[in-house]
């Protein structure tokens, strides 16, 4: 079996690999296996010092693995330079924060001595997807190995030279040989990862359907799973909003990474009395911002990473029309043998719409006009989806008590658009997955919460 890399802007085969057949994967698990027996030896301050060299790679690298990520998934050059560069501040956090986040806590109870020890489990397996292909696998691997656990990495078909090109950063950064592998294979080959024994976790972020599997079997062999999965991130603009910064702010999430983003701006609830102005806008905003190249840096808009993906995509923007929404720009395939899609903007959008009720992984913004705060609340949670939220309004704390109580996402923003951060927890829940990443939660997720009893 064999697999290409396709350049999405121009439809060329960039290059064919090999995949690794079942004897190398099983003897690559086992590989990582033995070296995490000598990993989980380390020292804090060893893990310390590889992981900040790990960054220094990345940034000196950035220019060239932005170029790889453009040709092979079309992402906008200069949004991959950010991207590297953000996998760069990941491994910096925990080489400062991992020590204290896995430190000792003592709990006083009638024994001499008790405490919580956070201890590795071992081999991890990562399922990750094509739209940030180094951040994905970064904010795994990151705290992972500072926690003294190693990894395996089966990416996404169409980026195996992102993937190649992980693992050779790692061994680039100096840590032990294995301690972190790439298993170039396909989706039928999970089942069979997952159930090797030397696998003792799994974290995956991809679609609600694919989670499902993944944590239905690693659920059948009693191993931990983190789902990062889909959404279709709500963000309310409210009466008392400020619209400039409303309109800009819903545009730069609606098209980072040409839309294809789990916690992009996807549907946005807008106030009656404001929704005229707000659309207008950001129908202006939109309308300027440059689809072309991903090699260039003045393209804001790149292809989409494969083109049965936009024809997807197209197809759920013309099951919304049909069903009543009003396509205001964009929503036409253009010409030629490349995966672009143009900026989309649909008003009058109703539940029971592709561009409601789904992810829309794409350019497309589906705008609902609401009465009130409340119908808002409620039009954002009428959604299996619960990955990101975000508010607009010039009263902080109404801002803050709908962020805290009233949306029902794992992370909510006021002001801001939603982005994860190496400081803090990311994850979702309903359909949009548990577990979390990231931050002191995100280290503990694959560890052992171990309870020490001295009497």
């Amino acid at each position: 079996m064999s697999i290409a890399s396709i350049n999405p802007a121009n439809g060329e085969t960039i290059k064919t690999y090999e995949a690794h057949n079942d004897d190398q994967v099983t003897g690559k698990i086992e590989q990582t296996h033995n070296a995490w027996l000598k990993w989980k030896l380390t020292t804090a301050e060893e893990r310390s010092t590889l992981l900040n060299q790990m960054a220094r790679v990345l940034n000196n690298r950035k220019q060239e693995l932005a170029k790889l990520m453009a040709v092979e998934m079309g992402k906008p050059v200069a949004q991959g330079i950010s991207e590297i560069e953000k996998c760069a501040s990941v491994c910096e956090y925990y080489a400062e924060h991992a020590a204290s986040h896995l430190q000792n806590q003592i709990i006083e109870t009638e024994a001499q001595k008790s405490y919580v020890s956070f201890q590795p489990i071992g081999v991890v397996l990562a399922i990750m997807p094509w739209n940030f292909p180094f951040w994905q696998v970064f904010r795994f691997l990151a705290p992972a190995l500072a926690a003294g656990n190693c990894g395996v990495l089966k990416h996404a078909s169409n980026v195996p030279g992102c993937a190649l090109a992980i693992e050779e950063i790692v061994q680039q950064a100096g840590f032990p040989e294995h301690v972190f592998q790439t298993l170039l294979v396909g989706s039928d080959k999970v089942d069979a990862i997952i159930e090797n024994p030397y696998i003792k976790a799994v974290t995956i972020t991809g679609s609600t359907q694919a989670g499902m599997k993944v944590a239905q079997k690693a659920g059948s062999l009693i191993k931990k799973t983190v789902l990062e999965l889909g959404g279709s991130d709500p963000y309310l603009i409210l009466e008392d909003a400020d619209l400039e910064l409303a309109a800009t702010t819903c545009t730069d999430s609606r098209l980072i990474n040409s839309g294809q983003s789990c916690i992009a701006a996807k549907r946005f609830i807008v106030v009656k009395e404001v929704a005229e102005k707000f659309t207008q806008l950001m129908l202006a905003k939109m309308k300027v911002k440059v689809m072309g190249d991903p090699l260039s840096e003045q393209t804001e808009v790149g292809p989409q990473a494969r083109i049965d993906l936009r024809d997807d995509l197209h197809q759920q923007v013309q099951a919304s029309i049909e069903k009543g929404a009003q396509c205001l720009l964009g929503g036409e395939v253009p010409e030629g043998t490349n995966a672009f899609y143009p900026p989309t903007i649909l008003t009058q959008v109703k539940k029971g719409m592709p561009a409601f009720d789904e992810e829309l992984f794409g350019p497309v913004a589906s705008i609902i006009e609401v009465a009130d705060e409340a119908e808002a609340l409620a039009v954002a949670n009428n959604s299996v989806f619960g990955l990101g939220s975000a508010v607009f309004t010039q009263d902080l704390e109404r801002g803050q008590r709908i962020a805290e109580t009233g949306l029902e996402a794992g992370s909510c923003f006021v002001n801001s658009l939603v982005k994860s951060d190496p400081r803090l927890p990311f994850g979702g829940i309903k359909e949009s997955g548990f577990g979390r990443e990231l931050g002191l939660f995100g280290i503990h997720e694959f560890v052992n919460i171990k309870t020490v009893y001295i009497r």
